[in-house]
């Protein structure tokens, strides 16, 4: 089950991530928020936090 998040305005997030290869051949991992659950839901990692933009309420993943 993915981690989910409610933001300040009521609305459910579901966290999502996906494995992207850069422009330099090197592996990454991009994580995203969606209003649905999806198939590439995952959970939060340890040591990173969720942090929520106080004007319109979009919510991010930060290391630390």
């Amino acid at each position: 089950m993915a981690y989910k998040h409610t933001n300040s305005k009521g609305v459910t997030y579901y966290l999502n991530c996906k494995d992207v290869t850069l422009r330099g051949g090197k592996l990454q991992t991009i994580y995203y928020f969606s209003k649905d659950e999806r198939p590439e839901g995952c959970d939060l990692p340890a040591g990173y936090s969720v942090n929520e933009n106080p004007r319109n309420g979009f919510l991010t993943v930060k290391k630390g």
